[in-house]
């Protein structure tokens, strides 16, 4: 005798995944644009549906604030406050490196693609660009791929459907990491081995997910939690689980140990690519991290927490040290951001609201002033394309003072220096940790951030106070878009450092995820 079971109706509410949709949508249709619009047209045609994407889902976000959380598609995804605030954070970074895109740095002039000392016919220098230009127009729906996995991360309430947009959001990542390559040989070592290392990070995550389930029999967010709760004890099954789903969650946020792959991805993507990555990338783990801890497995609260105290701390400091002794600009970048990881994660060590509305305001700040900071190294060229090493950024505050001040600007918000948003976010998620008993945790963390402005001092002292070199770098003529960038993005540091209320007011009212 067969026995039907009752067919139950899949509940869909698009109207709560719109910037999802609306970004989707764009990157599908860039990519017949890049198969059938003229050559001339491709990249305007991809701007303006990027701008329109991200800019309808910024609204989307901004006009839920405050709405009651929901989950959607028979639970599989959670629209609640951290992903409203990290889908508009998202929407933002990707927004603003769409606009570095148009700099040159990925439309390349004769002085990026030509090697030095080279000369080429003016015909032929003509016909090589418009090739280059017509095969770097996949840069914009790859972005946007990127980033709809990015908002799907954040959103996902269940493991399946949080790997499922692992995945949307990596491959992409590494192809990315990899448009460079007939301009530095790096770009093919940056996208093999962050493909490599993530595709491992993604199996630790899947593994972990299945042991989990093993250990629940769920794989939903809100009933993997009250399989923890029904338990008597904690197995071993569930705690090896647990541990892998973090190992492929770490590795995206860059924490030591799963750090390896920054600095060289980092230095051999193109540069406004590495904007995008530091900041979206970072902002989306963060969030999809603290939603697996928070809910799923808050029930092992005591567990957890120590394993990320300790990485926290050992983040920080091997971030810092490192940074000090690196010579290129993107690779000292990318320490930072290492270090970075660690202070984001003393946030999440502290397991509250309060923590959570101070991770989601670093995540802001340090986002913005990162794609900022990203997009001055794209304006630092010499006669072989950008100029990363520091030698080439003695005495820059001479030739560009003005583009040396913003630069530095960043550098200070970076190291949390007051009346910038680093300070401002650097003092909340410390005061959240210190509040919750964390106090060793802390002062880590302040030593970590004195070693830190070191590096950072180093640098504004090397552009403002050294000598130029004979033949080294020059500052070239902006774009429309990355001026917008980068003059956008530090009237926010500032801004967000004197007057940080009103965000950390939308922070706060985040700070709850749905259960």
């Amino acid at each position: 005798m067969i026995v039907l079971q009752e067919f139950t109706q899949p509940e869909f509410d698009l109207g709560a995944i719109v910037p999802i949709i609306a970004t989707f949508a764009a990157a599908v249709i860039g990519v017949g644009v890049d198969a059938f619009a003229p050559a001339r047209r491709r990249a305007i045609v991809h701007v303006s549906m990027a701008v329109v994407a991200l800019t309808v889902s910024l609204a989307w976000a901004i006009a839920a604030v405050g709405d009651a959380p929901v989950t959607t598609f028979n639970g599989a995804l959670a629209i609640d406050g951290p992903t409203v605030f990290a889908q508009a954070a998202i929407a933002i970074f990707t927004l603003l490196s769409v606009l570095v895109y148009t700099e040159r740095s990925l439309d390349p002039a004769g002085d990026a693609f030509t090697p030095a000392g080279a000369s080429m016919p003016g015909s032929e220098v003509e016909r090589v660009l418009t090739l280059q230009r017509v095969r770097q127009t996949e840069v914009y729906p790859l972005t946007m791929f990127a980033a709809a996995g990015m908002m799907m991360f954040v959103a996902s309430n269940d493991l399946l459907t949080m790997f499922v947009a692992l995945e949307v959001l990596s491959l992409p990542l590494y192809l990315l990491s990899s448009l460079s390559r007939r301009k530095r040989l790096l770009s093919h070592e940056a996208g093999l081995k962050y493909f490599l290392l993530g595709a491992f990070a993604s199996a630790f995550f899947l593994y972990g997910s299945s042991l989990v389930y093993g250990a629940t029999g769920s794989l939903n967010f809100t009933e993997i939690d009250a399989g923890i709760s029904s338990r008597v004890g904690v197995d071993s099954l569930l705690l090896v689980g647990t541990g892998m789903i973090a190992v492929g969650l770490l590795f995206k946020i860059s924490a030591v140990p799963f750090q390896f792959w920054t600095p060289d991805v980092y230095q051999g993507a193109p540069t406004p690519v590495t904007g995008f990555m530091a900041a979206a990338t970072k902002t989306a783990a963060v969030i999809a991290l603290m939603r697996v801890f928070y809910v799923a497995l808050g029930g092992l609260v005591e567990d957890w927490t120590v394993l990320l105290w300790v990485i926290a701390a050992v983040t920080m400091v091997l971030g810092s040290v490192l940074a000090l002794t690196q010579t290129d600009v993107k690779r000292m970048l990318a320490y930072s951001s290492i270090a970075h990881a660690g202070f984001l994660l003393v946030g999440l060590v502290s397991a509250d609201e309060a923590g959570t509305a101070a991770v989601l305001f670093y995540l802001l700040a340090y986002g913005l002033a990162t794609v900022g900071a990203f997009a001055c190294v794209t304006l630092v060229r010499d006669a072989a394309g950008e100029a990363t090493h520091l030698s080439a950024w003695a005495g820059l505050g001479r030739r560009s003072p003005v583009l040396a001040s913003v630069f530095a600007l960043f550098l200070l918000s970076f190291a949390g220096i007051p009346l910038t948003s680093g300070f401002v976010g650097k003092l909340v998620v410390f005061s959240a940790a210190f509040d919750s008993g964390e106090w060793v945790l802390v002062l880590i963390a302040l030593l970590s951030s004195a070693i830190a402005a070191f590096f950072y001092v180093r640098v504004i002292v090397l552009m403002f106070f050294a000598d130029p070199a004979e033949g080294g770098a020059t500052v070239g003529v902006p774009s429309a878009g990355t001026t917008a960038v980068i003059t956008a993005t530090a009237l926010l540091t500032v801004l967000l450092g004197v007057v940080p209320g009103p965000v950390l007011e939308l922070a706060s009212m985040a700070a709850e995820f749905v259960r």
